[in-house]
């Protein structure tokens, strides 16, 4: 029989990033809340910890982020406003973020890296399994990535992370995974792990993505974790201990996604994230996909 462990109700979304990719919009403007359509970026990964669960969540930010935990809070006078004119639609969705979860927020004093920013969640986790959610990365709510993770967890213990494979000229932008099959065709287990190598120095094509399912022992871990590549201390270089030696948390499953994601992070990525989204709502799709042809015909 498979062991049972226990349930996830704890995500934690790190989001003290500067977002100086796209300077001069995040100059005041935190990237978190740049719009994706007509909803900021942070609210779609919010949407999907709750859609699997986690209705617990935690952000970490930093300096210049409170625009965050007010779109999360109520906004008693544009509701008010909204109220008194009898607009229910946009009323709905003015409250629809700050009724998604229950929300809690430490800061990041210092930007030391993924690992730094995890380990700042410690004191709110304690000792339970818990999601790490990157904002830059929108998972589409059709492809439960994050439910099948969890799951995932649940039956083997130990961590999870998401992994996707690239081309091998892409693997140097990512953290990559050794791994070994198992009985479930779209999960192996990982038998090591590094940060953004050289391509001929990669254990395989597949990328770590920003979706974990974490063993609370990756605090301890961490806590003694050197700086590694950029001077940052590394969530790679910590999972690599954990896949080592079992014993310190259990073993690290990884679930291979081959379902739809925008990549957020990066300016073209972004612009394309906004078109498919866009292309696929039903309030909005038809006309901009008619124009979109038009303006790809005659412009390109």
């Amino acid at each position: 029989m498979t062991e049972s462990h226990p349930r996830i109700t704890k995500a934690v979304i790190p989001a003290a990033g500067l977002g100086t990719r796209f300077l001069p919009a995040t100059k005041a403007t935190p990237k978190e809340m740049l719009p994706v359509v007509d909803k900021p970026a942070i609210q779609y990964v919010v949407e999907e910890a709750v859609s699997a669960g986690l209705d617990d969540v935690l952000m970490v930010t930093g300096r210049n982020k409170r625009p965050l935990e007010d779109h999360f809070d109520r906004n008693y006078e544009l509701e008010s406003a909204l109220e008194k004119k009898g607009d229910a639609d946009r009323l709905a969705k003015v409250q629809e973020s700050s009724d998604l979860a229950t929300m809690h927020y430490v800061r990041q004093g210092d930007p030391k890296g993924l690992g730094h920013a995890v380990l700042c969640a410690a004191p709110h986790v304690g000792h339970e399994p818990f999601a790490v959610l990157l904002g830059d990365d929108l998972i589409d709510p059709r492809d439960p990535l994050l439910a099948r993770m969890v799951e995932v967890q649940e039956r083997h213990g130990g961590s999870v992370v998401a992994l996707m494979e690239v081309a091998p000229e892409q693997i140097h932008l990512y953290g990559c995974a050794a791994v070994e099959t198992t009985a479930d065709s779209d999960v192996v287990k990982v038998t090591g792990l590094v940060e953004k190598p050289d391509q001929a120095d990669a254990p395989s094509n597949y990328a770590i993505i920003g979706r974990y399912v974490l063993d609370p022992n990756i605090f301890d871990v961490l806590s003694k974790t050197e700086p590694g590549r950029g001077g940052e201390i590394q969530l790679t270089d910590a999972l690599q201990q954990l896949a080592e030696d079992e014993k310190i948390g259990g073993p690290v499953h990884g679930v291979v996604f081959e379902g739809r994601r925008y990549d957020t992070g990066d300016r073209g990525d972004y612009l394309r994230a906004i078109v498919r989204l866009a292309c696929e709502r039903e309030d909005l799709g038809p006309d901009f996909q008619a124009w979109l042809r038009r303006y790809v015909a005659e412009e390109m």
